[in-house]
C-alpha cells in the first residue's frame, strides 16, 4: 500500500479547513459564490487525479504556474467552457492558494506566482436595465392576493429602491430596518463586509410594515426579514428560490407588456435603478456610494457609459463650493428615486 506523504496530509487539512471553516465564516456571504469557489478547488483536484495525482501524491508542486495554465488549456479544450467561465475558474483556485498563503506564509509564494497568470479575454454578458414602465408593469402583475405575492412584492420593491444586491437583500435581519426614524433606512452588509446606509422611500416603508406585520409578529430581532419556513424554523431564503418567482411573475408581466424582458434576473432591479437614479440626475458620487462601489470607474463602467456620456454624467458633481444638498436636505434626495 502506497504511504501518504507529508505534503499530502498537509494539504489535504489545508482544503478540510478552507471548504468548512474559511469560505463559510471569512470569505463570503453567497451561496453562489462559495459554490463557485468549491466547484473550482474540486474541479481542479480532479485535472490532477486524471493526470496520475492521486490524493497520496499530492505536494506543492502541483498548485505550480505550469500546471495550472495547462488546467485552463483542459477547461478550454476538453470541458468546452468559455472564457469567461474559465477566468471564475482561475479566481476560484487563486483564493485556495491565496487560503494557503494566509496560514502558512512560507507557502506565499504559490499564490504570488499563481497572481501572474492572466485572465483569458472574456466579453461580460451586458446587464440590461428595465424601463421605469416595465418595473411598474411587473410590479402591478404581482399577486396580492397571496401571501408570496405580496413577500413578493415588498421585496422588489424594496430591491429597486435601495438597488441592493439580491443576497444583501435576503441577508438583512429584522436588526438591520429602522423604520421608525425620522428617515427610515436599512443597514446593508455588502462585498468585503463593509457596511453601508440605504433610505428608504415612504412607499417602501408601508410595504415593509404591511409586510412584517403579517409575518414577523412572533419573532426575534436577529431573524431574518425574508425566510422560507422548514419544519416550523426559519431559514434564509435562498437566490435560487426568488429567481423562481421572478421568472413567474415575469411571465404574466411580459404578456401584458414587452417592456418587461421575459428573461429578467434579480440584478436587473438593482441595474435599473441606478440607471433610473442617472436619468433624473442624482450625482454620480451619491449612486457609486448607493451600489457599493469602490471607485466611480467601477460605477461607469457599470452603467455602461461612454466617453462622451461620461463627461455629463460628472456634471451631476456638485459644485465644491456649493452646499452638498443630497447630505442636508433629505427631502430632495429621495424626490430623485422614483
Amino acid at each position: 500500500m502506497t504511504k501518504i506523504n507529508n505534503e499530502a496530509l498537509e494539504i489535504i487539512e489545508y482544503i478540510n479547513k478552507y471548504l468548512n471553516e474559511y469560505l463559510k465564516n471569512v470569505k463570503t456571504t453567497s451561496k453562489n459564490t462559495l459554490k463557485g469557489y468549491k466547484d473550482s478547488l474540486k474541479i481542479y483536484l480532479e485535472y490532477l487525479e486524471i493526470n496520475g495525482t492521486t490524493t497520496m501524491k499530492l505536494n506543492y508542486d502541483c498548485f505550480s504556474v505550469e500546471k495550472i495554465e495547462d488546467w485552463l488549456i483542459y477547461l478550454k479544450e476538453i470541458r468546452k467552457n468559455s472564457n469567461q467561465t474559465i477566468n471564475l475558474r482561475l479566481i476560484g483556485l487563486k483564493v485556495f492558494l491565496e487560503f494557503l498563503g494566509k496560514n502558512d506564509t512560507s507557502l506565499l509564494y504559490i499564490y504570488s506566482a499563481a497572481s501572474t497568470i492572466e485572465k483569458r479575454k472574456a466579453v461580460k454578458p451586458k446587464v440590461k436595465s428595465i424601463s421605469k414602465a416595465g418595473i411598474q408593469c411587473l410590479f402591478d402583475s404581482i399577486d396580492q392576493k397571496s401571501r408570496t405575492g405580496r413577500r413578493d412584492l415588498t421585496m422588489f420593491v424594496l430591491m429597486y429602491n435601495t438597488a441592493a444586491r439580491l443576497d444583501e437583500i435576503l441577508s438583512l435581519r429584522l436588526c438591520d430596518l429602522q423604520l421608525e426614524s425620522t428617515n427610515p433606512y436599512i443597514t446593508i452588509i455588502g462585498k468585503g463586509n463593509k457596511m453601508r446606509t440605504l433610505y428608504l422611500l415612504p412607499k417602501t416603508v408601508e410595504y415593509l410594515k404591511i409586510y412584517i406585520q403579517e409575518n414577523h409578529f412572533n419573532s426575534n430581532r436577529n431573524d431574518f426579514l425574508f425566510f422560507s419556513k422548514i419544519k416550523g424554523k426559519q431559514f434564509k431564503l435562498t437566490e435560487q428560490a426568488i429567481e423562481k418567482q421572478v421568472r413567474k411573475w415575469t411571465k404574466i408581466a411580459n404578456s401584458i407588456s414587452s417592456e418587461v424582458p421575459i428573461n429578467l434576473h434579480p440584478h436587473q432591479f438593482r441595474h435599473s435603478a441606478a440607471t433610473h437614479w442617472l436619468e433624473d440626475g442624482m450625482n454620480i458620487v451619491q449612486i457609486s456610494y448607493l451600489l457599493g462601489h469602490e471607485s466611480l470607474e467601477t460605477t461607469m463602467i457599470y452603467l455602461e457609459i461612454t466617453t462622451a456620456q461620461k463627461a455629463k454624467a460628472l456634471e451631476t458633481l456638485p459644485d465644491s463650493t456649493a452646499e452638498k444638498v443630497w447630505k442636508t436636505d433629505f427631502d430632495k434626495l429621495t424626490a430623485l428615486i422614483k
